[in-house]
């Protein structure tokens, strides 16, 4: 029989494709509650990033630096795995929408069957903040113009305006 996992610490997994300020609020919601939180930036073969993972690895972090007991890993593999590397009990997970909660649902009762010790929290969206996702974020960086930054500043960090355009300036 394995160590007894830390309740302590959580751990809130995704592909952070890039880290919007909903992830933001999640994590810095999550740090309150929590002693210690790793973001693990997880490598899905299915999916294909705008960023490779050390980039979003570095922007996470630059965030997320403040937060002093945040820390932000790559990981590859099931995600019940890297929170048992983690030594964590505790699994985070944000939901914006209704259509979020249920595929969320799905994925907590698969995981509970791969790893029993583990537990899902949910955390709901900040109101301000239940619109933002990754597409809409890609969307506005390629298609927004001259008013970019501006209107990226409102989905995204500071940190993350920059190489948002510096991607899609390479992309056109």
């Amino acid at each position: 029989m394995s160590q007894p996992l830390n309740s302590r610490k959580a751990v809130y997994v995704g592909s952070f494709d890039p880290i919007t300020l909903g992830h933001q609020d999640i994590i810095r919601r999550s740090a309150r509650i929590f002693e210690r939180v790793t973001v693990g930036i997880g490598i899905n073969p299915e999916k294909r990033p705008l960023f490779d993972p050390n980039e979003r690895l570095q922007m996470a972090r630059r965030v997320l630096a403040p937060l002093t007991n945040v820390e932000v890993r790559i990981f590859h593999g099931l995600a019940v795995d890297f929170l048992r590397q983690c030594d964590a009990r505790v699994m985070i997970r944000g939901v914006r929408t209704l259509s979020d909660i249920e595929a969320e649902f799905t994925m907590a009762l698969a995981n509970r069957a791969l790893d029993p010790e583990i537990e899902t929290i949910f955390l709901t969206a900040s109101e301000r903040f239940t619109h933002i996702s990754s597409s809409l974020i890609k969307q506005v960086a390629q298609l927004g113009g001259e008013n970019a930054a501006a209107r990226l500043k409102e989905f995204v960090p500071p940190e993350i305006v920059g190489p948002l355009q510096a991607k899609f300036a390479r992309v056109e």
